[in-house]
Protein backbone atom coordinates (compact mmCIF):
# COMPACT_ATOMS: atom_id res chain seq x y z
CA UNK A 1 0.00 0.00 0.00
CA UNK A 2 1.22 3.87 -1.02
CA UNK A 3 1.08 5.78 1.92
CA UNK A 4 0.38 9.08 0.70
CA UNK A 5 0.18 13.01 2.62
CA UNK A 6 -3.16 14.18 3.29
CA UNK A 7 -3.31 17.63 1.70
CA UNK A 8 -4.03 20.46 4.33
CA UNK A 9 -4.51 24.45 3.84
CA UNK A 10 -1.14 26.18 4.63
CA UNK A 11 -2.38 27.86 7.11
CA UNK A 12 -2.91 24.23 9.22
CA UNK A 13 0.34 23.16 8.43
CA UNK A 14 1.99 26.54 9.56
CA UNK A 15 3.59 27.39 7.06
CA UNK A 16 5.04 31.17 5.16
CA UNK A 17 4.54 32.32 1.83
CA UNK A 18 7.41 32.77 -0.09
CA UNK A 19 6.22 34.81 -2.71
CA UNK A 20 4.32 38.09 -2.55
CA UNK A 21 0.61 38.42 -2.97
CA UNK A 22 -1.05 38.94 -6.42
CA UNK A 23 -2.88 42.46 -6.31
CA UNK A 24 -6.40 41.12 -7.22
CA UNK A 25 -6.35 38.58 -4.04
CA UNK A 26 -8.93 39.12 -2.57
CA UNK A 27 -7.57 36.88 0.84
CA UNK A 28 -4.31 37.92 1.78
CA UNK A 29 -1.71 35.32 3.16
CA UNK A 30 0.96 36.61 5.37
CA UNK A 31 4.26 37.71 3.75
CA UNK A 32 7.95 38.27 4.75
CA UNK A 33 10.13 40.21 2.72
CA UNK A 34 12.93 39.44 4.32
CA UNK A 35 12.19 35.32 4.26
CA UNK A 36 11.54 36.24 -0.09
CA UNK A 37 14.94 37.95 -0.52
CA UNK A 38 16.67 34.63 1.56
CA UNK A 39 14.80 32.23 -0.67
CA UNK A 40 16.08 34.03 -3.66
CA UNK A 41 19.72 34.24 -2.77
CA UNK A 42 20.10 30.55 -2.04
CA UNK A 43 18.17 30.19 -5.25
CA UNK A 44 20.19 32.16 -7.26
CA UNK A 45 23.41 30.57 -5.42
CA UNK A 46 22.56 26.81 -6.37
CA UNK A 47 21.81 28.08 -10.01
CA UNK A 48 25.11 29.54 -10.29
CA UNK A 49 26.90 26.46 -9.12
CA UNK A 50 24.78 24.10 -11.09
CA UNK A 51 26.92 25.79 -14.11
CA UNK A 52 30.25 23.75 -13.01
CA UNK A 53 29.36 20.04 -14.38
CA UNK A 54 30.78 17.91 -11.88
CA UNK A 55 28.66 19.60 -8.83
CA UNK A 56 25.02 19.68 -11.45
CA UNK A 57 25.72 15.97 -12.49
CA UNK A 58 27.75 15.01 -8.61
CA UNK A 59 30.73 12.51 -10.06
CA UNK A 60 32.48 12.53 -6.64
CA UNK A 61 30.40 10.48 -4.42
CA UNK A 62 32.73 10.89 -1.12
CA UNK A 63 30.86 13.72 0.61
CA UNK A 64 34.23 15.09 1.53
CA UNK A 65 35.36 15.96 -1.34
CA UNK A 66 32.23 16.85 -2.82
CA UNK A 67 31.99 19.08 -0.06
CA UNK A 68 35.39 20.79 -1.23
CA UNK A 69 34.13 20.59 -4.60
CA UNK A 70 30.99 23.31 -3.53
CA UNK A 71 34.00 25.41 -1.76
CA UNK A 72 35.96 25.68 -4.65
CA UNK A 73 33.40 26.71 -6.88
CA UNK A 74 32.29 29.30 -4.06
CA UNK A 75 35.85 30.56 -3.96
CA UNK A 76 35.81 31.52 -7.71
CA UNK A 77 32.38 32.79 -7.79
Amino acid sequence: MIATQSVRPAEARIVWAHTPNRSNRNQRYAFSPWLYKQRNLVERFFNRIRQFRGIATRYDKDPANFLAAIRLVCARL
